[in-house]
């Protein structure tokens, strides 16, 4: 674990739950397991402030514990999980793209409580969803609750796992200290028949509460007798690895329909649509489709005959890329997607790429050389590259400091002697990639403490804004004349509102920029993860 990671992991925790958590958080990803009595120790906080903040974390899946054999309980924050915080806006969106604004709200509901039972996501949805329709229309419980089942279908919600029930007896043992959470991969996503009948509600007008503080007290009579929902006790998470296979079969499709055409990408994607359930989001290969089965499969309306699509994945399979792959003959050929190779191939392209833009396009040249040759001396360097020594040297050296390309030294007798060794040039793809993520981790703090920045500096310009919001909702409310309207909208001078433009633009940047970094580290981290489970 890196500075980069844990600063930015520390920005991330403040950013999104405040300094206390940040600082538990921070000091578990720093010191790896610790029980309670030790972090509130050496933290500084009481051990009140501490459980709060575990309690949080572990309710947003940041914080894991695990019953250690002398009987007290560790807590530890795994890196990966709060860097995860940066990808939400990712989830959100593609929770959205594919399952419209219902899909979006119910992912968003999860993403920001972290675990919650379908009864409570399909009511909040609901309400949210009525408010922003037009007045007399309200959004039915049943068509948020289709939206949750078919997110489900599809893994990319889940079941979180349960404590075992226990039957409490005079002769029964103690409870340990930390229940054993588990989890039936048969259930984990069969959603419970609950009859939700009912509809969105809308929050109450300023007219309601001219009814009296009865009616406040009536209804909180009516929640507290109410009977607990039939979900009780199973609650629901996004299933993150779900969403990253969805990402990785994104940049494949991509990569098909920029390196050959529209056909061949919608062919790789109907085989990945094929394996999304069947192959493990970690597998280094799909599993094999017959050609029969992916003909069948096919988008309606999408006019290939049998004989075209066998041309195409003939193609697909002799392409140098090695994305698809042939493992039998049976069914009219079996195909297999290469997860592996395809993860390898897109990181190596945003490492020439990233070569192109920092060191020109001959650099890139030679780097892609050295990719295909493995290992180049300095004079084959110039050679097949076609450039001038001179150059050549400078740009190998410039790429050498920046550890993009590595030099290996064989020597052909034990004194290592310079005149008698062999100096090649090679490409370590593993630890460039590795490098290269480093570097986005700092990049991706440096957005943020800018954004940090940039909202400090304008905050008084922002606290004035939102008051002026807030007086203008409210008078529009009440049915105020446009003149007094007008009025209002004036207490902010022209100045004032080209600033706030600026920042708003600026901030739109960071945020762009963000999740464009984001997208790198994705492939990279994809990669990493791929390369170095298969060694």
């Amino acid at each position: 674990m890196t500075q980069a990671e844990i600063k930015l992991c520390s920005l991330l925790l403040q950013e999104h739950f405040g300094e206390i958590v940040e600082k538990i958080g921070t000091h578990l990803i720093k010191t790896g397991s610790q029980p309670l009595r030790v972090i509130a120790n050496d933290t500084g906080m009481s051990l009140d402030q501490v459980k709060k903040a575990l309690c949080v974390l572990i309710q947003h899946n940041l914080v894991t514990y695990q019953l250690q054999k002398r009987g007290f309980v560790e807590y530890e924050a795994p890196c990966s999980r709060v860097l995860r915080i940066l990808r939400y806006p990712r989830y959100i969106y593609t929770a959205k793209t594919l399952y419209s604004d219902m899909g979006e709200l119910i992912v968003e509901e999860l993403l920001l409580n972290g675990k919650m039972t379908m009864s409570a996501v399909v009511r909040k949805v609901a309400d949210r969803l009525t408010e922003t329709m037009e007045d007399g229309k309200t959004m039915d419980y049943g068509e948020v609750s289709n939206t949750f089942v078919r997110l489900a279908d599809t893994h990319f919600i889940q079941r979180c796992p349960m404590a075992p029930e226990t039957t409490e007896t005079l002769d029964a043992p103690p409870p340990p200290p930390a229940p054993t959470l588990a989890v039936n991969e048969k259930d984990m996503y069969v959603v419970p028949n609950l009859n939700l009948i009912g509809k969105g509600k809308r929050s109450r007008s300023f007219d309601d509460e001219d009814n009296g503080e009865h009616k406040a007290k009536r209804q909180k009579q009516d929640a507290d007798s109410k009977e607990p929902p039939p979900d009780d006790g199973i609650y629901w998470q996004a299933n993150i690895d779900r969403f990253h296979q969805h990402f990785r079969d994104q940049a494949i499709v991509s990569a098909v329909a920029n390196r050959m055409d529209q056909t061949s990408s919608e062919i790789v994607r109907t085989m990945l649509r094929m394996s999304e359930i069947t192959t493990s989001s970690n597998a280094p290969y799909t599993q094999p489709l017959s050609s029969n089965e992916i003909f069948r499969s096919l988008p309606t309306g999408y006019n290939i005959v049998k004989q075209i699509l066998d041309q195409y994945l003939t193609l697909l399979a002799d392409d140098p890329l090695e994305f698809v792959g042939k493992s039998g003959d049976s069914g009219g050929g079996m195909y297999v997607i290469n997860l592996h190779k395809a993860l390898a191939t897109l990181a190596t392209a945003t490492l020439e790429s990233i070569v192109q833009e920092r060191f020109g396009s001959r650099c890139a040249r030679i780097f892609r050389l050295l990719l295909r040759k493995k290992h180049l001396e300095q004079k084959q360097v110039e050679d097949f590259a076609m450039i001038p020594a001179k150059e050549a040297k400078d740009m190998l050296y410039k790429m050498l400091s920046e550890n993009f390309v590595s030099l290996q030294e064989i020597p052909k007798t034990p004194d290592h002697a310079p005149s008698r060794t062999f100096y090649l040039y090679t490409v370590n793809t593993l630890s460039s990639a590795r490098m290269l993520l480093h570097r986005c981790y700092k990049s991706v703090a440096n957005l943020i403490e800018r954004r940090q920045y940039e909202t400090k500096e304008n905050k008084r310009l922002l606290e004035k804004s939102q008051r002026v919001e807030a007086i203008l909702a409210s008078m529009q409310a009440t049915g105020a004349e446009e003149v007094q309207l007008q009025e209002i909208e004036e207490m902010i001078t022209a100045p004032e509102r080209q600033q706030l433009e600026n920042l708003k633009r600026n901030v739109n940047k960071i945020d762009a920029s963000e999740n464009q970094v984001d997208e790198t580290i994705f492939v990279l981290e994809s990669y990493i993860e791929s390369t170095v489970k298969k060694l």
